[in-house]
């Protein structure tokens, strides 16, 4: 797709080193994006975690976070490895 500017009121198209660079943008943006999703994600399951670490500091039973939800937690971390990242992301499903 060929992006224009305007210069001197005449409209002209981007140069290859315009139109890479707000590809570059665009990408880093929708990168963003993803990250703070991703961030939300872990922080609303930190509960899950933290409620782990409180019972052993209470009891010393070994308590342990479920294997669903560290397999939910590590598949968010893994998000930006996806091979469509960050156009493309398919988000884990939240453990019940």
């Amino acid at each position: 797709m060929t992006r224009y500017k305007q210069i001197n009121n005449e409209v002209v198209p981007f140069s290859p080193e315009e139109e890479a660079e707000w590809d570059a943008k665009e990408a880093s943006d929708a990168a963003d994006t993803v990250r703070q999703e991703r961030d939300k994600l872990l922080s609303e399951s930190d509960w899950v975690t933290v409620k782990a670490v409180d019972q052993n500091a209470q009891d010393n039973l070994g308590i342990q976070v479920p294997q669903v939800w560290l397999d939910y937690r590590q598949a968010l971390r893994d998000i930006t490895a996806q091979a469509g990242f960050p156009n493309n992301v398919k988000w884990p499903t939240k453990p019940r």
